[in-house]
């Protein structure tokens, strides 16, 4: 089958045939941006090399499915077949679904100038080159392989919007009607306020969450929107060439040592990563928290971290309740029970449609009947 079949079936999986976005999906030939990948295998990632496997790579670039291209600071391009790598994700082609999705959520018009945030493999640039034109698009990631990639394979599919090397939450390389991030934000950076022309509008995601924030520019210099009744996940935008090292390298007695406090949890051990209302919740709670799972035979066993020095550890058969080992200033562990207890109680996160006022600062206060909180 060739790319424009597949690519044409992948537009009808992912969008209505009546939709704007149907004919850019169907368009773009996303093989070409992404020839080299990682997938997760149960022994650990394998990289995947399109052009030695065509039919695979058909199948994989045509699949409403995210594709890593980067883990930690070694790229598909740059890796070595049969090499092993470790599984830290740090660039990759968002599934297609997801990032029509997002733009949709950005609500963009003929004429308007559009700036996409995470070029990653240039996919998301594409669409919107293909839908508004290149003049209108401008994309920014703060990896200089990235764009120096992506100029280079949005020429080969006929597109040649601008491809910046910009940390994205530092002055941008222009100003822009709207603003959408393929990269999840801590908090919604000054810069972007700074950009964004009157009447325009921004869509991002924020760390750590599955919040989706839709807002347009207010007079103030700051955005008011909503919560989208909608959710997501980015990986977090980065600095540099790399993420910093994961908090659990800074708390090896996590692993098998007694905490300050041990005790026997109320839950069956959860993997927080997965379970992504617990993880928002627990988020905007404890700001900064990382968590680890794993699993051996029966035996579950996650962790919690936090930069100021607080770790947790429970380790449980399967759904019996865990043994719970805390140290530091906060009790991780017993915030997470707290907030599973909550949603048990509640029966849902309740803040998808919440409104939402952003301070020309990027600090984000969320609201609903009667209950508010503050990002960043």
């Amino acid at each position: 089958m060739k790319w424009a079949d597949r690519a044409a079936a992948l537009a009808d999986e992912v969008t209505h045939p009546e939709s704007r976005w149907h004919d850019a999906v169907r368009s773009t030939p996303r093989h070409l941006f992404v020839p080299r990948w990682w997938e997760k295998r149960y022994y650990g990632p394998t990289l995947c090399d399109g052009p030695t496997a065509p039919d695979a790579w058909m199948k994989a670039a045509y699949s409403d499915r995210t594709l890593i291209t980067r883990l930690g600071a070694l790229h598909a391009d740059h890796a070595t077949l049969g090499g092993r790598a470790d599984w830290w994700p740090s660039s990759s082609s968002t599934l297609p679904s997801l990032v029509v999705q997002m733009l949709r959520h950005a609500r963009p018009q003929e004429g308007m100038d559009l700036l996409d945030v995470g070029t990653g493999s240039g996919y998301s640039a594409a669409l919107l080159a293909h839908r508004f034109g290149d003049r209108h698009v401008t994309s920014v990631d703060v990896d200089p392989y990235l764009t120096e990639a992506a100029r280079a394979r949005l020429d080969q599919a006929d597109h040649r919007p601008e491809v910046a090397t910009v940390d994205a939450t530092g002055p941008l390389p222009g100003t822009y009607d709207r603003i959408v991030s393929m990269v999840s934000v801590p908090r919604v950076p000054a810069s972007w306020l700074t950009a964004l022309r009157p009447g325009g509008r921004l869509v991002t995601t924020i760390t750590g969450t599955s919040l989706i924030i839709g807002a347009g520019k207010t007079p103030d210099g700051g955005a008011a929107g909503r919560v989208e009744r909608d959710w997501a996940g980015f990986m977090g935008v980065r600095h540099g060439h790399d993420y910093p090292p994961r908090l659990m390298t800074r708390f090896p007695q996590s692993r098998d040592q007694e905490g300050e406090e041990v005790t026997t949890g109320r839950y069956p051990v959860l993997d927080v990563e997965q379970a992504w209302e617990v993880k928002t919740r627990l988020t905007l709670a404890t700001p900064g928290i990382e968590s680890h799972f794993e699993t051996h035979e029966q035996i579950r066993a996650a962790w919690l971290f936090h930069e100021d020095g607080s770790w947790a550890r429970a380790e449980g058969h399967w759904t019996d309740p865990p043994t719970v080992h805390q140290s530091g200033p906060r009790r991780l562990w017993s915030e997470l029970e707290r907030i599973r207890h909550m949603l048990n109680m509640e029966g849902g996160i309740g803040l998808y449609g919440c409104r939402v006022r952003i301070d020309p600062d990027g600090v984000c206060h969320l609201s609903r009947a009667g209950w508010e909180t503050t990002i960043g």
